[in-house]
């Protein structure tokens, strides 16, 4: 393997619990503010959650409803009315502090800093989302934490398609065995592997239990050493997931596989 040079952050479910804590709250807010019935608890947004990108969801979840627009060029227009709203609400909910990073995340990420291992944020969510998450979270000055910044709106196909994760080596310039993709979700997984970009899979509220292939560790996240698999050189260690045991994982170059 070569030198671990960069992580490769998701943001949804990765850096913060967004699905579930923010996304899914604004697209009810948007439903109810356009006067729809529709509404998403928390196992029909985790059935959703099989299709990438919010519009297409929309798109997708308008067949099981009788009172969606019968054109598909409509839908197609509704769905995007709702989606630039559902992402009004979604900032909003950011910036009032009620979506967090996740344990772990910021700690890693600022001993990435210091030692000189790049990062950028590759995700097929919209960057509007993106920039207000890292905003409330970062302060004025994030964009300086990231090199490259690939949302939604930079490709064509959205992961699992591993069209972003290419686009992202293609800026910083970087062999994919260079970089470690930090993944929540099996799609996500399966996009930066077809880059040949190495996995690294924290768990997320959605994807607690899902079948994912093609990592290089898996683990709860990255506040705890403890559930890991494979485990880290530090096993037995108390506190969250290092720097050190990211190399050491990236070193070990083998794949890991995990099922419900």
């Amino acid at each position: 393997m070569r030198p671990l040079r960069a992580l490769l952050w998701d943001v949804d479910g990765t850096l913060a619990e967004t699905e579930r804590d923010g996304h899914r709250v604004a697209f009810n807010k948007t439903f109810e503010l356009f006067g729809l019935s529709w509404r998403w608890d928390e196992t029909r947004y985790g059935e959703l959650l099989t299709v990438t990108g919010g519009r297409e969801r929309l798109m997708h979840d308008m067949h099981v409803r009788p009172d969606a627009p019968c054109l598909m060029g409509e839908r197609e227009a509704l769905a995007r009315e709702l989606h630039r709203s559902k992402n009004a609400f979604y900032a909003e909910l950011v910036s009032q502090g009620g979506i967090s990073l996740r344990a772990g995340v910021l700690p890693l990420m600022q001993e990435c800093r210091e030692h000189g291992v790049r990062m950028s944020v590759v995700t097929t969510t919209s960057r509007s989302n993106v920039e207000a998450l890292l905003q409330a979270q970062l302060g004025p000055g994030w964009q300086d934490w990231f090199e490259a910044l690939v949302c939604g709106e930079d490709v064509d196909r959205k992961k699992p398609a591993p069209e972003a994760y290419l686009r992202a080596l293609e800026l910083m310039e970087l062999h994919p065995l260079e970089t470690l993709a930090l993944e929540d979700s099996p799609g996500g997984a399966a996009a930066a592997r077809a880059a040949h970009c190495p996995v690294l899979l924290t768990r997320s509220a959605y994807f607690a239990n899902a079948a994912v292939d093609g990592a290089m560790a898996i683990g709860p996240g990255l506040h705890t050493l403890s559930g890991w698999h494979p485990a880290s050189e530090a096993a037995g260690a108390h506190g969250p997931v290092r720097l050190s045991d990211l190399r050491h994982w990236h070193r070990l170059g083998e794949v890991v596989s995990a099922f419900p």
